[in-house]
């Protein structure tokens, strides 16, 4: 009796769960250990869609841009250096390879945008938020945030 193994990577398991729960994400680079995924995100009718992208490596921080439309300038949660959103704490949630960009993280962002419209609207941030003061991300180097 032969035993077959799954060969598929961590990268093709990312892929088909975004086709399958967000089939308006396209694969625009992918590596062995890397997949870019850029997409269209609305939070709620009410709101613009924004135009995102995600970079999924691995075990590190999956980073998340708004490519369109452009962000205000200093926005809440948000690394200034590489102009990604902060998403999460890092002791709130420790991201691994095997957790799912379309289960964790597009809900996620979704909520980030969610939070930052009505932010635009109110200057209140009612979203989530921890002390990002003295803080390694999980890629071990420092960013700050705008808060």
């Amino acid at each position: 009796m032969a035993i077959y193994r799954n060969k598929s990577t961590k990268v093709d398991v990312q892929i088909g769960a975004m086709k399958s729960l967000y089939p308006q994400f396209r694969v625009t680079k992918k590596t062995n250990n890397e997949v870019k995924f850029v997409g269209e995100l609305q939070p709620k009718l009410e709101f613009r869609k924004f135009k995102v992208e995600i970079l999924y490596c691995g075990n590190l921080r999956p980073k998340v841009k708004v490519l369109s439309p452009k962000l205000v300038d200093n926005p809440q949660h948000f690394y200034k250096r590489t102009r990604t959103l902060c998403l999460y704490h890092p002791k709130d949630f420790k991201w691994s390879k095997d957790k799912l960009i379309a289960k964790y993280i597009v809900p996620i962002t979704s909520a980030w945008l969610y939070f930052y419209e009505v932010w635009l609207e109110t200057d209140i941030w009612y979203g989530p938020e921890a002390s990002h003061d003295n803080i390694k991300n999980e890629n071990d180097d420092k960013e700050s945030t705008t808060r």
